[in-house]
Formats: C-alpha cells, structure tokens, sequence
C-alpha cells in the first residue's frame, strides 16, 4: 500500500500504536491505551470497544426484550473521546443504554454476530444509530466504523469509532481500523493468556506453601484399615457420602482417625485431584481466625506486610478440612455461612468480593448438636 505523503504523521501516530499493542501484556490497559490514542485522532469525536461476556445485568438492561440469548452479549468495556461540548461526557461514560448490547442487536451487535465490518456514512439522516442524538448531533459526528475482534476463528468483541468526517472518504482510516482490531484481537488473547499463567503460577505458590505444611504434619499412615464391624459401617458411610458434593461432620474423640477419614472421603471424591487443605481450628489465635480464613491485603492491620491468600482460596476446587471446628468463635460463623451457601467472601482490608468453590469437612470431639440445644 502507497501512503500518501501528507497521511505520514497519522501513519506513524498508527504504527505506535500496533507497536505499543504487542507490548502491553495487561488486557485493562490495553483496551484503555487502544481508545485513547484512538481518541487523540482529530477526526474521532470517539472510539469503544465492546467484549463479549457471559450476561450479568439482563433483569436492569433496557434492551433485554431485543436479546434472543442472555448467557451472552457484549459488555462496553473502554471508551474515550474528545468532546467538542466540554458539558458532555455521555459518549465516554460505560454506563447508559449501550453498557449492553445483545448480540445481533444494531449495528455493533451485527457486527459480533457476523464476524464483518461496518461502515455507516450520513448519519445525520439515521434516527437511531446511537443512544442520544442530541449528543451525536452536537459533536458534529457523521460516520460510524465498527471492526469485530477476531482470534483464531473466536469473535472477541468489537472495536467502533464515531467519527466528524465522512470514514467514505478515507479508505486509509477504515484499513488502519481492521489492522489496529486484528493487533488488538491477539494482544487480547495473549493478556488473557498470561493472566491465566500468572493465576495458575500463584496458585502453585500458594498450594506448594500448604502442602509443604501438610508433609510436616502427615501421619506415616496412608489408608484406613480394620475388621470390625464398626469400622466397616464408617467405611461404608464415606464411600456413601464421597462420591457427592455434600458438607460433611465428623464427630469422634481425639485420636479416633477423623482426620483420616476426612482424607479417605477426599480421595473417593470427584475433586481428589485439586488440593485437600486443612485448618487446625483449635491452633488459630483468635484475632488471626478471618485473615487465615480468607486471607488479607497489604496495610490491612498492624503486620500485613504483603497480600496474603486464605485457606479457602487454597482450597478453591477441592476440599476444605476443618479440624476442631468447634473451636470456631461465634462472630466468625456469620462470614463462614456466607461462603458456605453463597460461595463468596472478601480478603480483609478488600472491597472486591471473590467467588469460592470448595468442598466443607469439618471435624470435632464436642457434641455440637447437645451445645446448639442447649444454647
């Protein structure tokens, strides 16, 4: 392709950006470094980009009645602009009526659904190609251009510009629009793809950390084994209850073997490949109980040096040992029965909730339920 010598600056302003793209291993800040250098553009009045998520507002989205499948729809995820009316910042909010966008629905819906371009010119003329016209109108926007992100086949979402000048008449515009999206589309795939490595590797850490405890505290012994009909039934009672998702309560004296066969219920389960992790209760001081649960972030207390996972968060996709629970004090139980039943919980000193799935056994030589009854 021949560039025209007085298209160079924009040229180059362009081939910063793809460069920049292959850099940036972080997707946030790589959606918003794409539209605000998008946005520096004279001719952008703004630039979006929408990724397509699993559907989380459908009972508060005005286009619900529109979405033929809500599992999925596009998610606004970065905008940026340059507004002409200083007063007006609608186009660059993430919120309003286009926060959602069903899949197949307008003109950026069409373009995740089929995986090709669009370009609108005169829009003056067109009633409802954006949320607010007044707003279109009074930035002076007369085009639209919309690429779809595509990796390996897999539309990621959608990359659109609005535009003062008429995109018809800049063949180049439209062609840097589909190699900026192609860029963005890989950087997209690749930041998710280390965001994974990194969540893995830290898990790793963090699993490596609790085994290496539980070699410590590990019994020479590796299975349960007996005659007796006693021990026949409890066996016959783990391999009942294993095989389920259920909590389960172990109640016996000291030293009677709880312990293995919380093991052995671990090892029968479908989750006997993912961590079993385990909590002496009664070892835990009491003001350590909800860091140690759930884990904290720097500066939380006096102490908190650096972030620190919990025991549910090592746990999550296996099972959760809770030894001694009857050694867990009563303001703590408000928090654990959130994560018991709801799956969610937050690190002290953290606004940001976190999802959990882990598998409950729990373990005692108190009779909890004569306690309960007796208050």
């Amino acid at each position: 392709m021949q560039i025209d010598k007085n298209y160079k600056p924009e040229f180059e302003s362009i081939k910063d950006l793809i460069l920049d793209i292959a850099q940036e291993r972080s997707a946030e800040h790589l959606l918003a470094m794409i539209v605000n250098r998008l946005a520096q553009r004279p001719h952008v009045a703004l630039a979006r980009i929408w990724l397509i998520k699993p559907g989380d507002f459908c009972e508060k989205c005005l286009l619900r009645p529109e979405c033929p499948d809500q599992a999925r729809c596009l998610h606004l995820v970065a905008g940026a602009g340059l507004a002409l009316n200083q007063e007006s910042s609608a186009g660059t909010r993430l919120d309003g009526a286009h926060m959602r966008i069903p899949i197949g629905v307008g003109e950026v819906g069409r373009i995740a659904a089929s995986g090709e371009a669009e370009e609108l010119n005169r829009l003056e003329k067109a009633a409802d190609w954006i949320e607010r016209n007044d707003w279109a109108r009074g930035e002076e926007i007369l085009s639209f251009g919309g690429q779809p992100l595509l990796y390996k086949g897999e539309i990621l979402g959608v990359i659109a510009l609005y535009s003062r000048i008429d995109m018809a008449r800049v063949q180049e515009g439209i062609f840097w629009l589909r190699m900026i999206a192609n860029h963005a589309a890989i950087a997209m795939a690749h930041a998710r793809a280390f965001a994974e490595i990194e969540y893995l590797k830290k898990r790793l850490e963090l699993e490596n950390v609790y085994l290496r405890e539980e070699l410590d505290q590990t019994h020479t012994s590796t299975g349960i084994i007996g005659r007796s009909q006693v021990l026949q039934n409890v066996l016959q009672q783990i391999q009942l209850v294993a095989p389920t998702d259920a909590s389960v309560l172990i109640i016996g004296e000291s030293g009677t073997g709880k312990e293995l066969v919380a093991r052995e219920i671990h090892r029968l389960s479908s989750r006997c490949t993912q961590p079993l992790i385990k909590v002496n209760c009664a070892s835990i001081p009491s003001e350590l109980y909800e860091s140690e649960f759930f884990g904290h972030v720097k500066g939380a207390f006096t102490g908190a040096v650096k972030n620190r996972a919990g025991r549910f968060e090592a746990a999550d996709g296996g099972t959760l040992f809770l030894d001694e629970i009857g050694e867990i004090p009563f303001s703590l139980q408000g928090k654990l029965l959130r994560v018991l039943q709801e799956g969610e919980y937050e690190r002290i000193g953290e606004e940001h909730t976190r999802k959990v799935n882990v598998r409950i056994i729990a373990a005692t030589n108190r009779d909890i339920r004569q306690e309960a009854e007796r208050g």
